[in-house]
């Protein structure tokens, strides 16, 4: 079976949580047997085959209102006139045009939501307007509809009526060393971590200034950037300034050494609101990262509820105080054991890959289905 994953940078993963799934999906599929195309938007790859897996690099508009829409455009008109694959397996619902095509061509195809996009900072405005109708186009036009987190199930049915299946990400459970945090300049189990994507939905902003309003004397360290916010990544650093406490690394891509910065940190800051369930937050929790996690219903089913919650920069200053008087040591202590037990219990590649190829199956035996309905109207 020709299954083709569209949507996404494409593999090797060095960028973000859908091209780690990708990655690891499909190259658990290769080892089943499934033929997988991965189409990449990666400028400069030369690579064609990675993993087991086909690779297709295409061109997209560089700008973050066209870029993966017209990527995508022309990964599906090479699936459909080149390709032919058996299953299209759709990440993003800002992709949702292409379901139309995708079925005129009798390509089965799944759709993954995200997160909700339209409620992202960096969509305001038309944008926003385009991705509220791109979440409707996917659950009303899409076959499957796949939600990578029971909230994400929940605001669908809510909001549409329709059930939606819930495929969550995987992560390793994992005990890092600390053999390269001198390249940073830190030592284990000495510093306070934060990793994402410099936008307001991420809330860096509020975590900077909770640490610095704060009597903590480990340092912070801040990992990530952003290619299309300048003016926050402004806000954040300067709402930094003049703090020798408060470090700043920029994207690190190293996964090795991120693992490390994970596994061997005081606390993990996760201030993630808006994206279902986040691979950096289940990575944290497989390294053994005792998480601080925003008030939000998406980090709170990831976590089961086992990670310390805070709703605004006080909050999240008041915890940085209880953990600079060493009051919250155990506690910390068991966020970590409970993290990682909640990653080998619920969120492994193996079983989620399980999920994907039963959906593909699924997605396969209807057009089996349609083809054998179609001889018996010609006859």
């Amino acid at each position: 079976m020709r299954i083709a994953i569209l949507g996404t940078r494409g593999v090797p993963a060095t960028y973000g949580g859908f091209e780690t799934a990708v990655e690891e999906i499909g190259k658990r599929l290769v080892t089943r047997g499934y033929e997988v195309t991965v189409y990449c938007r990666n400028p400069g790859q030369k690579q064609t085959e990675y993993l087991g897996m086909h690779l297709v690099n295409l061109p997209a508009i560089k700008h973050r209102f066209t870029e993966t829409l017209s990527h995508t455009t022309f990964s599906t008109a090479h699936a459909i006139i080149k390709d032919r694959p058996d299953v299209v397996l759709l990440l993003n619902a800002g992709n949702a045009p292409l379901l139309r095509p995708l079925k005129l061509a009798k390509i089965p195809t799944a759709i993954h939501l995200d997160g909700l996009e339209s409620k992202r900072e960096k969509w305001r405005g038309a944008g926003a307007k385009y991705y509220k109708w791109a979440e409707d186009a996917s659950v009303k036009q899409g076959q499957e509809v796949i939600a990578d987190a029971q909230a994400i199930a929940d605001h669908v049915k809510a909001g549409y009526g329709r059930e939606c299946l819930v495929i969550a990400y995987g992560a390793p459970v994992m005990h890092p060393e600390s053999t390269r945090l001198h390249e940073l300049g830190l030592e284990q189990g000495n510093y306070h971590l934060v990793v994402a994507r410099f936008e307001p939905e991420n809330h860096v902003l509020e975590a900077v200034h909770a640490y610095k309003a704060s009597n903590e004397t480990k340092p912070l360290v801040v990992v990530g950037s952003a290619p299309y916010s300048q003016w926050y990544v402004d806000a954040v650093h300067g709402a930094a300034a003049n703090d020798p406490r408060i470090h700043f690394t920029g994207g690190i891509y190293d996964q090795e050494l991120l693992d490390q910065l994970y596994g061997n940190a005081t606390t993990y800051i996760h201030g993630h609101s808006v994206g279902g369930t986040n691979p950096s937050l289940l990575r944290a929790m497989g390294a053994g990262a005792a998480v601080l996690a925003y008030e939000v219903e998406f980090n709170r089913e990831v976590t089961n509820n086992q990670a310390l919650f805070w709703a605004d920069a006080d909050a999240l200053t008041a915890l940085f105080n209880e953990i600079a008087t060493g009051s919250k040591d155990q506690e910390l202590a068991d966020v970590k054991a409970k993290s990682q037990q909640r990653i080998l219990e619920h969120y492994q590649w193996d079983q989620v890959t399980d999920q994907y190829e039963a959906l593909i199956k699924k997605l396969y035996a209807s057009k089996q289905s349609n083809k054998q309905k179609s001889k018996g109207n010609k006859k």
